[in-house]
């Protein structure tokens, strides 16, 4: 199996990859325009994948992993949606 920086070609050749985009927790409350608290609990709770590092447990999050999280997000909604199931009051607040 290839690791992430890794990949194989079809004679079975590992090609290295450039690394990731890693963006910080800032970066991230900038993007999706949440407080700190808020993606914290988003990387506690697996919803978000991220990583800590460093003998702190610094936080950073892969770009496509910010990324594949908003698509599940949206699809999620659109399902939601879809269902009947996004409250009223949500979609008037947002008007």
């Amino acid at each position: 199996m290839a690791l992430w920086t890794e990949d194989v070609d079809n004679a079975g050749a590992r090609a290295s990859l450039p690394f990731p985009k890693m963006l910080t927790i800032d970066d991230v409350q900038g993007i999706l325009n949440l407080g700190k608290p808020m993606v914290y609990a988003l990387l506690r709770s697996g919803d978000l994948r991220g990583a800590q590092f460093g003998p702190r447990g610094i936080w950073r999050i892969r770009q496509d992993d910010l990324s594949a999280y908003i698509d599940a997000v949206y699809e999620n909604t659109a399902a939601h949606i879809a269902a009947g199931q996004l409250p009223a009051a949500e979609v008037e607040e947002e008007q």
